[in-house]
């Protein structure tokens, strides 16, 4: 059986421990490149949240990169209210890219009128 783990600061990964997860504490955005080096080399890790607070901090092109090189399923979950909307927009380039078209376009527009 494959195990889910959980990346991103402690403060917010704790709650996940309770629901079999396991954490894997990052403190530094710059050092989630190598927790997610060290994850792809597991083979028993199936899939991975991380944290939407800790990959809009961390170096640009590090979700990316683990993908290329990992077939294991990875997402960014929003954290609080006061979220930069990093997972909305992957999920976001993820159906475009997966159906080709943009399916959330009317949305982010009546956002921006709203706002």
């Amino acid at each position: 059986m494959s195990k889910a783990c959980i990346v991103g600061e402690k403060h917010l990964i704790l709650g996940f421990k309770g629901i079999g997860f396991e954490t894997v504490p990052v403190s530094d955005p710059k050092d989630l490149a190598e927790e997610l080096f060290m994850l792809t080399r597991r083979h028993d890790v199936g899939l991975i949240l991380v944290t939407e607070s800790i990959v809009a901090e961390a170096p640009k092109g590090v979700i990316d990169e683990f993908r290329s090189r990992s077939s294991t399923i990875l997402t960014v979950v929003p954290m609080h209210e006061d979220s930069p909307r990093t997972s909305y927009k992957e999920m976001r380039w993820a159906i475009e890219r997966s159906v080709g078209i943009d399916l959330f376009k009317k949305d982010e527009t009546s956002e921006e009128n709203e706002g």
